[in-house]
């Protein structure tokens, strides 16, 4: 009896081309910097957003097309009696420990001083049309149920959504979408945008399972605005049944992060959780600056803030009172036994990811990646480690058809990282010089 191996005939699939149709009127390749709530917690005189138009001219310079942010939609369009706080929102950050620390001034994305005020609707629009201007293209998303209003002064943002019942949340998200997405028309912006997301990462914030509604509520911005890609994003995304995800997703926008070593890390020093008792740990004080404060003496956000948010006060301390070498050596001691693993993870999530999105006909994207959420000043993400780990995602989601994808989530005006002007330039050249077969919608 012989055994059927397949006749070898079947012509190999095109892998490169792109794995779902793209509108006629958006770039064939989307290079992103992941702007989140950042472009109005960071805008303060002196910071990287005070001046959005010299920010989207760096985005230019680097060879940037696309900018993903916290559009906000529950605060300027959610209907919810907010407003008079849109147009007069104040900053305000983590706020203070006693001796005057920003709490949060050693963190990623949390580093925020506030003091200041500002109209986030107008600027809202003056970003779209100054990305307009620019030939950039801004994916909308919300981080408002994971930590946008956590950095208000004033906590009736959080509130009035945190009072909008579990169960409803997609629902109203849904009405902020379609309200936002119509008076972006209305201004004839509609072609600046490249999607919407629903919410970033569902998965991690303080929503309901996507099954729990969200269908629903992509079905009724899909016909308010059939002329826009609408989807949710997933922090850690179900690469293993993949298939279970939403079937209404019209962009296939997943992140991708291979903690490895640092998830050893942060495993050993008990970092992320909360309410540890004896916190910090032995293995905690080995990595901390000689005078760091103690837990206690350090102070904490206000409780209200913490609810806001998916940060812990462990990992405030913990981040604000590293010592970033000690963090760092670590990081490239131990990264030999993980090294393999990581570049695995990330180029089988990024084929997974790819062939799901294939298999729907939709478009991919990975909207955040690579590595994970590492203090502030430590450099394991930014240096030759990290860069490494970045390009090959990026080439893996190349070779694969993604449409659209950060050089890394740490490559944005409030990061280090942004001062590394060459290699972002050299990188994202090489994603818009990928030879792809693009099909188009509307052509």
């Amino acid at each position: 009896m012989t055994r059927y191996l397949g006749s070898g005939h079947d012509p190999a699939p095109d892998t490169r081309a792109l794995t779902g149709a793209v509108p006629a009127h958006l770039p064939p390749r989307l290079t992103i910097t992941l702007w989140d709530f950042s472009w109005y917690t960071r805008a303060g005189a002196g910071e990287p957003y005070a001046d959005l138009g010299a920010a989207l001219d760096e985005a230019v310079d680097r060879g940037y097309n696309a900018i993903r942010i916290c559009a906000a939609p529950l605060l300027l369009f959610g209907g919810l009696g907010l407003d008079d706080l849109a147009s007069d929102l104040e900053i305000e950050g983590l706020g203070r420990s006693p001796h005057g620390e920003v709490f949060g001034n050693g963190t990623r994305w949390y580093d925020v001083p506030g003091g200041y005020r500002l109209d986030l609707r107008t600027r809202f629009f003056d970003l779209l049309r100054g990305a307009r201007e620019r030939g950039i293209v801004v994916i909308l998303a919300s981080w408002e149920y994971q930590q946008s209003p956590a950095f208000a002064a004033d906590e009736r943002w959080f509130r009035a959504i945190d009072a909008v019942p579990l169960a409803e949340r997609y629902n109203v998200l849904a009405t902020a979408t379609i309200r936002m997405l119509d008076e972006i028309e209305a201004a004839g912006l509609g072609d600046t945008i490249a999607f919407a997301e629903l919410h970033n990462e569902v998965d991690f914030s303080i929503v309901p399972a996507f099954a729990d509604g969200g269908d629903a509520a992509l079905d009724r911005v899909r016909a308010a605005h059939p002329g826009h890609l609408v989807t949710a994003s997933y922090g850690k995304a179900p690469f293993l049944d993949l298939a279970g995800l939403s079937e209404r997703f019209q962009v296939g926008q997943l992140h991708v992060y291979a903690y490895g070593v640092l998830d050893a890390l942060q495993r050993r020093i008990d970092i992320r959780s909360e309410g540890t008792e004896g916190f910090p740990g032995e293995a905690m004080r080995a990595l901390l600056v000689d005078d760091a404060p103690t837990f206690t003496e350090y102070g904490r956000a206000a409780d209200w803030k913490f609810e806001a948010t998916v940060i812990t006060d462990q990992q405030i301390y913990g981040y604000d009172w590293v010592d970033p070498d000690l963090w760092d050596r670590w990081l490239y001691n131990h990264y030999g036994l993980y090294r393999e693993e990581m570049l695995r993870e990330i180029g089988s999530r990024v084929t997974a990811l790819a062939a799901w999105s294939r298999r729907r006909g939709i478009p991919a994207v990975v909207g955040e990646g690579w590595v994970g959420y590492t203090p502030l000043r430590a450099d394991f993400e930014d240096g030759p480690v990290g860069t490494e780990l970045a390009e090959h995602g990026v080439r893996t989601a190349l070779e694969h058809g993604v449409w659209g994808m950060v050089l890394s989530s740490n490559a944005a005006p409030h990061h280090p990282q942004w001062s590394d002007v060459a290699w972002q330039r050299r990188l994202n050249a090489e994603i818009l010089a990928a030879p792809t077969t693009v099909t188009r919608d509307g052509s």
